[in-house]
């Protein structure tokens, strides 16, 4: 039941579905075709799968099919701030690492991304490390088609060590979906911190295809190959829900390290302590429910198209909000995943439940933003990654508005003619 390889098929940049006919490989879209539905549940459902890409015959030519000419960009920030980046290696002494506790102590990777005064301030803040790109890019079989340099080279908005705005400012912790490493939400958080928040975008130690640490080392998903183990789907389900209470015991930490008596991040005076939420991708949405549900200083949480493999408590979350935003193929009432629609019954507090017609499970994050800059078409999420971008930030930057900073956003009361993909479900 392949995890791992379910995730790499799922990614937007992938060449696996012989579905276009543009370079397909045969025995990909065999894999794809075979992985069973709980194995894609982990990542995405069974009918994500089916709706991989191939390159464009122009992107694959590039430098012999490495595309090393190309320079990737992300979208500039919505907001009216500059965007700055610190990046934080933390340690939780109190906790033992869950899938390799001869490692010792959990390990965390943050940026922490903040609005900042002016744009030309700072250095250049790096998507990722090479390393990071070139495993990402062997997960998915693309690593003769695009140059890891090209994607860990892609620019982004932030700056390293940029003068903070003045003031103070919600905090939004964010993690990644299970087997991406944080760099997948540059997007979501760049835009956040241009919005006036501060966002804590964390790695969790052995759960990402590459995450490089300060020492050197790039760990591998370790997580990935222990849940692909397992002998039955409902083993594998367990494990999955076990992962999301486990990062919402990183993410609290997190929290109490940015804003405990002693803040590890020489900046945390800019946090506003009462005004804390949290959002994810995939299974780290279901980390911000679970953190929601340990944790009381979270006041509002979004889940990106994330299966609630740890459920939300029968008792709900104390009143307090949340948004589910999803794919309409695989998050509208009655589909594959039964887990939204029991988990909307629990939500005892304002709540949304969005979903985005043409779209995959990874339109909600940065990949079908460079796919589109590469030429890589999907037809089975047909909407741009510009597009689906625009959604994704409008919407998660709308609901914390509402719920950290008390501002009205008429864009969460209903449909919007501005956004006709968007439908506002209540079963």
């Amino acid at each position: 039941m392949p995890v791992r390889r379910a995730a790499a098929l799922t990614l937007s940049l992938s060449a696996a579905a012989a579905l276009t006919a543009v370079s397909a490989s045969p025995s990909n879209a065999a894999s794809a075709a075979a992985t069973p539905p709980a194995a894609a549940g982990a990542v995405a459902s069974s009918s994500r799968l089916a709706g991989t890409a191939a390159p464009s015959n122009a992107a694959a030519a590039s430098s012999g099919g490495r595309a090393a000419g190309l320079e990737l960009r992300l979208p500039a920030p919505s907001g009216p701030y500059a965007v700055g980046r610190d990046v934080l290696h933390l340690t939780d002494t109190a906790r033992t690492d869950p899938w390799v506790p001869s490692a010792g102590a959990r390990r965390l990777m943050v940026s922490v991304y903040y609005p900042a005064r002016t744009a030309g301030d700072g250095t250049p803040a790096p998507y990722m490390t090479v390393e990071e790109a070139r495993l990402l890019l062997k997960a998915q079989g693309q690593d003769k088609l695009l140059a890891p340099e090209v994607l860990a080279g892609a620019r982004t908005n932030a700056r390293s060590g940029a003068r903070p705005a003045g003031g103070r400012h919600p905090l939004v912790l964010v993690s990644p979906g299970f087997s991406l490493n944080r760099a997948t939400l540059t997007v979501l958080s760049e835009d956040l911190a241009s919005r006036g928040y501060v966002v804590a975008l964390v790695d969790h130690a052995y759960e990402s295809f590459g995450t490089t640490f300060p020492d050197g080392r790039t760990l591998t998903c370790v997580a990935c190959e222990t849940v692909e183990g397992e002998p039955t789907d409902a083993a594998e389900k367990e494990l999955l829900a076990r992962a999301a209470t486990g990062r919402a015991a990183d993410l609290s930490f997190v929290l109490d390290a940015l804003t405990g008596h002693r803040p590890v991040w020489k900046r945390s005076g800019m946090i506003d302590t009462r005004r804390i939420g949290a959002a994810g991708h995939s299974l780290g949405g279901n980390a911000a429910a679970s953190l929601m549900a340990g944790d009381r200083r979270v006041r509002a949480g979004v889940d990106m198209d994330g299966t609630f493999f740890a459920p939300v408590p029968d008792s709900g979350l104390g009143g307090r909000p949340f948004m589910m935003l999803g794919t309409a193929a695989g998050h509208s009432p009655g589909s594959e995943d039964a887990t939204w629609a029991r988990d909307w019954a629990r939500l005892d507090g304002w709540k949304r439940w969005l979903t985005v017609k043409d779209t995959g499970h990874f339109s909600f994050i940065d990949i079908p933003v460079l796919g589109e800059q590469l030429g890589v078409t999907d037809p089975g999420a047909p909407l741009p990654g510009s597009r689906s971008a625009k959604i994704t930030t409008s919407y998660v930057g709308a609901f914390f508005d509402r719920h950290l900073r008390g501002k009205a956003q008429p864009l969460l009361d209903g449909p919007s003619p501005a956004n006709p993909e968007v439908t506002f479900q209540n079963p």
